[in-house]
C-alpha cells in the first residue's frame, strides 16, 4: 500500500549515467524507468527492489538526504533528485 519508496544517498542527488564520484562527465538523470535501472545495470540500488517496485507500481525517488529540505519538498510534491517510475 504504499505511494513511493524514498532512497536516501548520502552526497548523491540522484540517479547518474556514472559514478559522478569518479567521472565528471557524468549527467544526473531527473526521471528513468525501472527498466533502464536493470538493463543499464546501474549501482543506484539492488536489481532486485527495483524489480519489485516495477512489479508493484510503486515510484521510486532517490534523493541526497543531507540536502536541506529534501523529505519536506518530496512531502510537497516538489521535484526532487532522480524519479524512477
Amino acid at each position: 500500500g504504499a505511494d513511493v519508496m524514498l532512497m536516501a544517498k548520502n552526497g548523491v542527488d540522484g540517479v547518474y549515467t556514472d559514478d559522478p564520484k569518479t567521472n565528471p562527465n557524468a549527467r544526473k538523470l531527473d526521471k528513468i524507468s525501472y527498466s533502464d535501472i536493470i538493463q543499464n545495470d546501474l549501482k543506484v540500488m539492488d536489481t532486485s527492489a527495483c524489480a519489485l517496485c516495477k512489479q508493484n507500481g510503486i515510484p521510486i525517488i532517490v534523493f541526497d538526504f543531507k540536502a536541506r529540505g529534501s523529505l519536506i519538498k518530496i512531502e510537497n510534491g516538489e521535484p526532487v533528485g532522480t524519479y524512477i517510475s
